[in-house]
Order: structure tokens, then C-alpha cells, then sequence
């Protein structure tokens, strides 16, 4: 085996941890390939000889090429979903399916990718590798030109704002939960009874009147009437997880990890009396969204 063989196998056992830390980073397939690949072409220009521990030496090249990317980035990013990713020299081309990246942003969880997606770049950089892959705030510290301190106190500033307050009691939280990841389930399978049983008959459905026809109501009344619309949202609901919103159990929807929509429910004693969709970008900029499990 040569030099180069011996570079590319050394590279190919990393790849999925660096593409792992790269999508977490970028929220995005495409750009964690493109990031991966400009650190394999990192890599085969520097003499790394000396490197003892090259899978934190790529680790460390791949979050400062993500930083870079995070840092382009104009205030509408565009979506490189169509476009084909470079691979290493011992891949071959594909484009990202974006059923594949459907299920890559579900792995890492819906609501986590949507909230990091609101944090500055140095903050959701200490987050993610120190959080998610337990890398040491003395090795981040260079990668934001910060101190291990100042680094310390990045990830604790996302860190709050992943978690986010609850502005009701955890055992009510977790009842609340029960509740909508029941919804959602029964919107998934469009299951008329199972959404009959979770909702007041009185329940009230608010409808953002940005998506609706003109003259169509904006308030649906009634049990039978929100479940036979709820039932219309189950090819929506495969994207939908449960997450706080504002505080409380709400849930979001976002496919591939991109924001679509939010519903806010009011559940009480252990049904929903009310029930918010919000899907206009700027009230979806002016909600407080978090995850309930990091």
C-alpha cells in the first residue's frame, strides 16, 4: 500500500464521524459533504507525519471548515439540496436524496436542528462539539479564537437557549408532551378516533391566515371539525416533533430539518382545548424554540 492508499484509508474510517459532526454543524447533507471533502483535501496536502490523533487533527479541520461555511452564510441561505456534493477521491458522485436527508435530519432530531439553526456560528460550533461529541473546550478554544473559558461560556449560552425555559411546571410538561406526541401520532396514521379522544369538544382551531384561500375562516370550532382538518395534515405530521415553544409543549415542522410550520397547543386536563398554527415567517422569527431532549 502506498502513501496515498494509506491517507485515503485513514480518512474513509472517519468520514462518518466527521460528516456526523459536519451535519450538525450546517443542518445540511450537501454542505456537510462539501465540508468533509474540503478537509480530505486538507489533509492530502498536509504532512500530518507527526499527527498522533488524526481523527480529532480532521475533527478540528472539519469544524473550521464549518465555521467558515456558518460564517458565509447570507441571510437567506440557499438550499444546495439539488446540488451534487463533492466526494474524496474514493467515493463516488451522488446526489443527496432528499428522502435520505429526511431521515439523516430525524436521526439527529427535528427540533434540534431547527433550534441550532438560530444560533450564532461560534455558539452552535462549542455546542455541538463539546455537547454532542464531548470534545474538550481547550481544543475548541483555538477553532473560535477564543480562551477554553470564553469557549466554556459559548456552549453554556446555546446550551440555554437549546433547553430554553418552561413557563409550566415539569410534571405539567411532560403531561403536555404526552398529549401532542399522541396527536401527532394519530395525525401520522389519520386516525379520526385517536385525534376525537385527545380533543375537547369545545376545542378551537387558530389557522395562519397566510396560507389560506380568500374568505376562508381562520377558526375552526369543535371536535369533529379539528380532527377531520388534523386528519388532512398527516402527510405534514411525519415531519412534526414534539418541542417547547414559548415555554410550553408545542410542536414543529420541519422537513429536513428546515422550519415549515408551528403548532401551539393549550392542553387541559389531559385534552386540547386549543390549538395554533403558525406558519408566516415572521411570527415564526418571533418565537422562542427549544428542545425537550438534548
Amino acid at each position: 500500500m502506498d502513501d496515498q492508499e494509506f491517507l485515503v484509508e485513514r480518512f474513509e474510517a472517519n468520514r462518518s464521524h466527521l460528516r456526523a459532526v459536519a451535519y450538525r454543524m450546517l443542518g445540511s447533507a450537501t454542505e456537510a459533504d462539501d465540508a468533509v471533502q474540503e478537509a480530505w483535501i486538507r489533509l492530502s496536502r498536509s504532512d500530518t507525519t507527526d499527527v498522533e490523533n488524526l481523527a480529532g487533527w480532521l475533527t478540528t479541520v472539519t469544524a473550521r471548515v464549518c465555521l467558515d461555511m456558518l460564517r458565509s452564510r447570507t441571510s437567506r441561505r440557499e438550499d444546495s439540496l439539488d446540488d451534487a456534493p463533492s466526494e474524496p477521491v474514493t467515493a463516488p458522485a451522488a446526489g443527496i436524496d432528499p428522502e435520505e436527508e429526511a431521515v439523516l435530519a430525524d436521526s439527529v432530531g427535528l427540533a434540534l436542528l431547527v433550534v441550532l439553526e438560530t444560533l450564532p456560528p461560534a455558539e452552535r460550533l462549542a455546542f455541538v462539539l463539546h455537547d454532542l461529541f464531548a470534545v474538550p473546550f481547550d481544543e475548541i478554544a483555538p477553532i473560535v479564537g477564543r480562551s477554553p473559558a470564553a469557549a466554556r461560556q459559548l456552549a453554556s449560552r446555546a446550551r440555554r437557549r437549546v433547553q430554553g425555559p418552561t413557563t409550566v411546571p415539569e410534571v405539567d410538561v411532560a403531561r403536555q408532551r404526552e398529549v401532542v406526541e399522541a396527536f401527532l401520532a394519530a395525525a401520522r396514521g389519520g386516525d379520526f378516533d385517536g385525534l376525537l379522544a385527545l380533543l375537547d369538544p369545545d376545542v378551537v382551531l387558530h389557522v395562519d391566515p397566510t396560507v389560506l384561500p380568500a374568505g376562508a375562516p381562520t377558526e375552526i370550532r369543535g371536535a369533529e371539525a379539528v380532527a377531520g382538518q388534523a386528519r388532512t395534515f398527516s402527510s405534514r405530521a411525519r415531519f412534526a416533533q414534539a418541542a417547547l415553544v414559548n415555554g410550553a409543549v408545542g410542536a414543529v415542522v420541519a422537513p429536513r430539518g428546515r422550519l415549515q410550520l408551528v403548532q401551539r397547543f393549550t392542553v387541559a386536563d389531559g385534552k386540547i382545548v386549543e390549538l395554533e398554527v403558525i406558519i408566516d415567517p415572521e411570527r415564526l422569527s418571533q418565537l422562542e424554540l427549544a428542545v425537550l431532549d438534548v
